[in-house]
């Protein structure tokens, strides 16, 4: 079953051509990466099913609903969160604000209190750090901090933009070791990253986009062994 179908989506930064006729699926249980290199469209194609920007042609559906007529501040309740590249955490509240932030739309107190701890057990770490500001951590731990704030909405569909960026190796492994578990307990993950070979690793499968246009799709598997993948994308000769 599709959660998340965008069908022919086209869409413009002012003149600029920046989706050409995107079309993916994403099955509920999923993890799919999309890679390719910098303009390849691969955060445009988040923004725009997160509601930041609006397709010209083509539909945006999760869970065989519109959502080109939501805003933003919606999805969460929808059912939708996205951690962005660069992480956006709040700088100036400390870590258990930003966490409490992420359940803005909620008002279940106890359950709150609860997807607190279930963070702090993903992260522990971010327990540790609970009453320092945001805006003193590391980028490993801000965006430790992002992927937590992102869950405490209880998505079912969570969207990653380029969580590797800026990170030592080690915390990119555990990061995306994370993300693996997130997927374990339920959560469907749309990966963005430019790290292919550690994107692919956990995908079960991938688009490839070049230029604002899908080029390639396959089982994350095969995408490994394709011969212009791993050229381009992993480095291999």
């Amino acid at each position: 079953m599709s959660i998340l179908e965008l069908n022919d989506v086209h869409a413009y930064y002012g003149k600029i051509h920046a989706l050409k006729g995107i079309s993916l699926k994403v099955e509920k249980g999923e993890i799919v990466t999309l890679i390719g290199g910098n303009g390849a469209g691969k955060t445009t194609t988040l923004r725009t099913i997160s509601a930041l920007m609006r397709p010209t042609t083509g539909s945006v559906t999760f869970e065989d609903e519109s959502l080109t007529r939501y805003k933003p501040s919606d999805l969460a309740a929808r059912g939708i969160a996205m951690v962005p590249e660069g992480r956006g955490v709040f700088a100036r509240m400390t870590v258990l604000e930003n966490l409490e932030m992420g359940a803005f739309h909620r008002n279940d107190k106890a359950g709150i209190a609860q997807d607190v701890e279930m963070v702090y057990d993903l992260f522990p770490r971010l327990k540790e750090r609970r009453t320092q500001l945001a805006g003193t951590m590391s980028g490993g731990e801000q965006q430790m901090l992002a992927m937590g704030r992102a869950l405490m909405s209880r998505p079912r569909l969570l969207l990653l933009d380029e969580p590797s960026m800026g990170l030592a190796p080690v915390l990119v492994e555990a990061i995306f070791s994370t993300v693996v578990d997130i997927n374990k307990q339920g959560t469907t993950v749309l990966l963005v990253e430019q790290n292919a070979l550690m994107a692919l690793d956990i995908a079960s499968r991938g688009y490839v986009l070049q230029t604002g246009e899908i080029v390639l799709s396959d089982d994350a598997k095969a995408l490994q062994k394709n011969e212009m993948i791993q050229k381009v994308y992993l480095g291999i000769e």
